[in-house]
């Protein structure tokens, strides 16, 4: 892979992922993080995810995916290339993705049912706050100051923290499988994220559902599931419409059979989530 095939086929966000970077605040097209280089209270760091490339309005330097690479691992062009070969889904070798930079110097503090207001008014603006028992409440210490947010667990004991400020993942990253003991159709339902997992509960058709459900948590997480998806007879997925979730997309559509694409179904809006923000009274399954 030559350096404009990875600017063309790798896609920002997951590079940014891969190195536990999560937006601060976005909307579909564009995002603002925190600047890969120093330490600041005011995201300066705008992510065009359209054109793929990123601006620092602190240093004025424009960035694409190789230099991000080359910024967080110090490395030369060449070793960014490798490093980004495995995000590559349309290379079909044995490479796995190496592990995402863990969030270090942290401390969970308390794990309890959701009970703080703002988590509570943040669960209800995403119109999921039925679904409470599903996440949990997360006190926590991040290099000496303390917070609190949504926390979804995964396979490994890491913890997705989400709320109106923050989107990081305490501990080992990974995805998330829920197994239904009633699921003799020997189907599952994918997911990018957990609030799209906390939406689809929401649904009419979710109510009767007896499918396995994967929460991939980072669509880098692919390669993990890559040999528990060939044990399905059929897979639902519902990703994001935008230019990382069509290309997972494609890639399981490509390596399994009997894969439904459900984003058609919220075509219009970014993922499932927002689609039914917006459309709770008007729309169900």
């Amino acid at each position: 892979m030559n350096c404009e095939e990875a600017k063309e086929k790798i896609n920002i966000r997951t590079v940014l992922e891969s190195f536990n970077l999560f937006p601060v605040k976005e909307n579909r097209k564009t995002a603002f993080y925190f600047a890969l280089d120093r330490e600041e209270k005011i995201p300066s760091f705008s992510v065009d995810f359209v054109k793929n490339k990123a601006f620092d309005f602190g240093t004025g330097k424009s960035y694409d995916v190789i230099s991000i690479v080359q910024q967080m691992n110090r490395c030369s062009v060449s070793e960014a290339l490798k490093y980004l070969e495995k995000f590559d889904f349309s290379v079909q070798n044995n490479t796995q993705i190496e592990e995402a930079v863990q969030i270090k110097n942290y401390q969970i503090i308390k794990v309890n049912e959701i009970q703080h207001p703002a988590l509570i008014q943040y669960l209800k603006s995403r119109k999921v706050c039925e679904q409470k028992d599903l996440v949990k409440e997360i006190e926590y210490m991040l290099n000496g100051k303390k917070y609190f947010g949504i926390g979804f667990f995964n396979n490994s004991g890491g913890v997705e923290i989400r709320s109106k400020y923050s989107k990081i993942c305490l501990g080992k990253k990974d995805f998330t499988l829920k197994k239904n003991n009633l699921n003799t159709s020997n189907d599952i339902v994918v997911f990018e994220g957990f609030f799209d997992y906390l939406t689809f509960i929401n649904l009419e058709s979710a109510e009767s559902s007896i499918s396995d459900c994967l929460i991939l948590n980072s669509t880098a997480m692919l390669f993990k599931v890559e040999e528990s998806l060939k044990e399905y007879d059929r897979i639902s997925l519902f990703l994001d419409n935008d230019p990382n979730g069509n290309a997972t997309k494609e890639t399981i559509q490509k390596k399994y059979k009997n894969v439904e694409d459900c984003s058609l179904v919220y075509k219009d809006f970014i993922d499932l989530n927002e689609w039914f923000c917006m459309n709770t009274t008007e729309n169900k399954f």
